[in-house]
């Protein structure tokens, strides 16, 4: 996802490679993997993140009691509840995962393409799938989310890019290029459902003045640096990157790139429930809406 773009061929696991795999078993640890090979908008610590097999093996139990991936199933229910009949829409869920949003999105029906550049999670997303049983079907793709040349344009219904997945990108063009493409890819009048932190939840956060701070001096010395940009230590990873917006810097994202923001949901600081009162949000859910004019 920050050097010069190499092509990357989208892929699914193999299922029957998937079935055969025995997670009980010991794994050798993965070799590190060369930096020169990241891809255009990955920083170095998501570089590591998506190849680090182990993270993947987890992530479910991780999650688990994060108060946020409740509310993005409760938003998700209420925005997207179910096609008219199974397999009649399409859904691009970018950043998937091990298919927390996936797969009960295709239990409602919904054909779900999910794409990811953790091979690792897309086989344990597929392998769930193919023990469950859904009304609709769930598509795995290997790739880079700032590099979706492999869709055509106007072949999905709706896209969902959740759990501040657009802030693990790097550099504010490669996002805009990222939600460009995928303005094209939509069918007009597509709705887009989009997670991000919020920059100034670190105020309250422990030493978050400090991080602020840094972040905003860093963006002034070194021009590979914005403000909202932040590394920090996530299991087992020294460097992991996360781009924290401000509404403003989204909503000006949005309408740059073919999107009509519908609305804006803040969520409370501790990611459990929508707080429309709130003075400080720890992020925003963001609607939006393909634009007609969109090229």
């Amino acid at each position: 996802m920050n050097q010069p773009p190499r092509q990357q061929t989208a892929s699914s696991p193999d299922p029957e490679q998937v079935s055969e795999a025995k997670p009980t078993s010991p794994r050798p640890a993965d070799p590190p993997i060369p930096q020169w090979r990241r891809p255009r908008g990955v920083a170095p610590g998501t570089w590591e993140y998506v190849h680090q097999r182990s993270i993947a093996n987890h992530y479910d139990a991780f999650v688990a009691d994060t108060p946020l991936c409740g509310l993005d199933q409760q938003i998700l229910q209420e925005s997207l509840p179910g096609p008219d009949r199974p397999h009649s829409e399409i859904i691009l869920d970018l950043g998937c995962g091990s298919g927390r949003t996936a797969l009960p999105l295709a239990e409602r029906g919904y054909d779900v393409i999910g794409v990811d550049l953790s091979h690792a999670m897309l086989e344990i997303m597929n392998s769930k799938f193919m023990a469950g049983c859904t009304a609709g079907t769930v598509f795995p793709v290997h790739a880079n989310l700032v590099e979706l040349g492999c869709f055509a344009k106007q072949s999905v219904d709706h896209a969902v890019c959740l759990f501040s997945t657009l802030g693990m990108i790097h550099r504010r063009t490669n996002r805009r290029f990222m939600l460009e493409t995928l303005s094209q890819l939509l069918r007009p009048g597509g709705t887009f459902i989009l997670h991000v932190h919020h920059r100034w939840a670190a105020l309250q956060e422990h030493q978050g003045v400090r991080q602020l701070a840094r972040s905003w001096w860093n963006s002034i010395r070194d021009r590979n640096s914005e403000f909202g940009d932040c590394t920090y230590a996530y299991r087992g990873l020294q460097s992991m990157f996360m781009h924290r917006f401000s509404r403003r810097e989204l909503k000006q994202d949005l309408k740059a790139t073919g999107w009509n923001i519908d609305r804006i949901d803040p969520i409370s600081i501790d990611g459990s429930h929508i707080n429309r009162k709130t003075i400080l949000a720890g992020g925003f859910v963001f609607h939006a809406v393909r634009s007609s004019t969109s090229r």
